[in-house]
């Protein structure tokens, strides 16, 4: 039995694991970065070390530094989390050597599933269907054409080492391939430090289904699956558990080839095997394939959790403390059905560019799971992945499950950075989605319509004008001057769109707004204002920004006209860097012509490339970065002029 751990992570992952092993007595340790002095999962642990810079390479990447602080604070094992050193088998070489226990597979098991081309070679070996494609060293370009060639296209590029999507290009023509290899190769080096790819075969309708299984060493058992396919960029949007419309021979089948893979590597620990589906003709048993094992605890497991009844850390911590299975397959069922949606701080509008900022306000409903690594107060850092929470229900249906995962999103509040929030209500009420018409081409057909922004109506602007004014909790001699109700103004702006508010104040009870061409009536009625007959929306006020927690959030800033620009900002021909990063690469040079949707520079950020384009034809005037500049949100990087 374990008594004390070492967390080798930050965030939610970091803060799940303390949950459960306060819940079994198990003392932790935390460690932190610069960046993460005064985080969530530094505040809920035990003990709490510094360990390094805020950069992932300056302190959580920094495995001896991490086993030298078990050491010194008496922990007798090192739970990864997930990213960082999770599937590190040199980490865990180093953790075994020093004497402790690491909470997760064998180093070999690493090693067998961390290439995907070699991972592919034992699963076909122990009996695991594999998708058609080159798996093989040779990594000439014309030798990879002429693999796609024989494969047939459309074809899927992926990174030999990496996963998260990064590495990985469909490309649906030959003429295509060069460039997209070029790009896939470019962005796995960066990520991985390794640009070696594999070709697959791309299919059609695929549907993206895992296997939860575990193991401890010896003998491994299945936790049903979970259907992720969701997704945008191949990365995981909303995962749900069990999948929809499948049957229980597919069930066993895949069930049975994901304990094969568990067992054919000595496995040990919670892991997923996923798989990708052809659902062009409804789930079979002989239409799916085997696409990578991930050694670790994945992101979704909340959603295993919630059908099952199993505490997945809890058998982490319990296996690694020298216990065998806590149950056997027999022994496991399926009860209900649980989504969960990923909410992160990015602006979907504009391609889910990823987002900073401070969390002025945060709060989740009380009937939801609400994993988390964040408080209201802290800040959505450049330096760690975006995510603010994932959002969790359960339901007896898949139909009740949906409605209240849709409650549970409209309920959600985040006041201080643009999130997905929206995005994610509009794939809860998405029809196809509803009835369980799912792949992972989804979001990709219908992105248009998924991204709309809610709209805003003058009963929103006039609930942040009441707040701008302080004229929510008002007195029985509120609203009058001398002989007149009271007239008041204010100025606010909505999506850089200004506009004024007016209102006359009849009393304690009854405001009558004029805002632009709109009147909207304000009453209170038995203590709750009604703001155009509907029930006042939650505000909040943080500094100059007000935000309507209705349509999932509408931030509006209060104009000072003491402050007021005088003109506009910039000339309209500066490219300027989104956010703080890393500069990739400048392909603009001075006096070169360009074309509205040029690739001017790619910015490293947040764990993701992100093209800069030009915004309209022009000319390169001036190019203001080199290539390996490091930048802050803002920067100027390049100025065009007209032709």
């Amino acid at each position: 039995m374990l008594n004390k751990i070492l967390i080798a992570n930050r965030g939610e992952i970091a803060c799940r694991v303390m949950e459960t092993a306060r819940v079994m007595g198990v003392k932790t340790v935390a460690v932190y970065s610069d960046a993460d002095a005064a985080a969530k999962h530094v505040q809920m642990a035990d003990e709490a070390v510094h360990i390094g810079g805020p950069a992932p390479a300056d302190s959580y990447l920094k495995g001896d530094v991490i086993i030298q602080v078990a050491l010194e604070t008496g922990a007798q094992a090192i739970h990864p989390g997930y990213g960082f050193l999770s599937e590190n088998p040199e980490f865990v070489d180093a953790v075994e050597a020093a004497g402790l226990t690491f909470i997760g597979p064998s180093a070999h098991a690493i090693r067998s599933m961390g290439l995907k081309d070699a991972a592919k070679v034992l699963m076909e070996e122990a009996g695991v269907p594999v998708v058609p494609g080159y798996h093989g060293d040779n990594q000439d370009p014309e030798h990879l054409a002429g693999a796609a060639d024989t494969i047939g296209y459309p074809v899927l590029i992926k990174a030999v080492a990496g996963g998260g999507g990064k590495g990985m290009r469909l490309v649906e023509a030959p003429e295509e391939f060069a460039a997209a290899l070029a790009s896939a190769q470019g962005e796995a080096k960066t990520a991985f430090g390794n640009d070696a790819v594999l070709v697959e075969k791309f299919v059609s309708k695929p549907r993206h289904i895992e296997i939860q299984v575990f193991g401890d060493g010896k003998h491994a058992v299945h936790l049903f699956e979970r259907d992720c396919s969701l997704q945008r960029r191949h990365q995981k949007v909303i995962e749900e558990a069990p999948a929809p419309d499948m049957t229980q021979e597919m069930r066993d089948a895949m069930g049975q080839a994901g304990v094969r893979a568990a067992e054919a590597i000595g496995y040990s620990g919670a892991g997923t095997v996923e798989f990708i589906v052809d659902a062009s003709e409804g789930l079979r048993p002989d239409r799916f394939w085997f696409m990578e094992m991930n050694t670790r605890l994945q992101v979704e497991h909340p959603v295993t959790e919630a059908i099952t009844g199993v505490d997945l850390v809890e058998w982490q911590l319990r296996v690694a403390g020298g216990e065998s299975l806590p149950k056997q397959q027999d022994e496991l069922s399926i009860t209900g059905h649980s989504f969960e949606a990923r909410l992160y701080a990015e602006d979907v509008p504009k391609g889910f560019l990823p987002a900073t900022g401070t969390l002025t306000h945060l709060h989740f409903p009380a009937d939801c799971r609400a994993d988390s690594g964040v408080r209201a107060g802290d800040t959505i850092s450049p330096w760690y992945d975006p995510m603010i929470s994932k959002v969790i229900v359960h339901g007896p249906t898949r139909a009740v499950a949906l409605a209240k995962l849709d409650q549970a999103l409209e309920g959600t509040q985040v006041g201080g950075t643009v999130t997905n929030l929206a995005f994610l209500g509009a794939l809860t009420r998405h029809a196809g989605f509803a009835a369980g018409d799912v792949d992972t081409g989804l979001i990709g057909r219908d992105i248009d319509t998924l991204v709309e922004a809610p709209a805003v109506m003058p009963r929103h602007k006039a609930m942040a004008a009441m707040v701008a004014l302080d004229l929510v909790d008002v007195s029985e001699d509120t609203g009058f001057s001398l002989w007149a109700p009271l007239h008041r103004a204010v100025q606010l702006s909505w999506q850089d769109e200004v506009f004024d508010a007016d209102v006359q104040v009849d009393g304690p009870n009854r405001q009558i707004w004029q805002v632009g061409d709109d009147q909207v009536l304000a009453d209170r009625i038995g203590g709750a204002w009604r703001v155009d007959g509907q029930v006042m929306a939650d505000v909040v006020q943080a500094g100059s920004e007000i935000t309507v927690f209705e349509g999932y959030g509408m931030a509006f800033q209060v104009i000072d006209p003491l402050n007021r620009a005088t003109s506009a900002t910039g000339d309209g021909n500066l490219i300027e860097a989104p956010m703080p990063g890393l500069v990739k690469a400048v392909f603009a040079k001075a006096g070169q012509e360009v074309k509205e949707g040029d690739r001017l520079a790619i910015l490293e950020a947040m764990k993701m490339e992100h093209s800069l384009l030009a915004a309209r034809d022009g000319v390169v005037a001036e190019v203001l970065v080199s290539d390996g500049s490091q930048v802050e949100a803002g920067a100027a990087l390049v100025r065009l002029e007209d032709a």
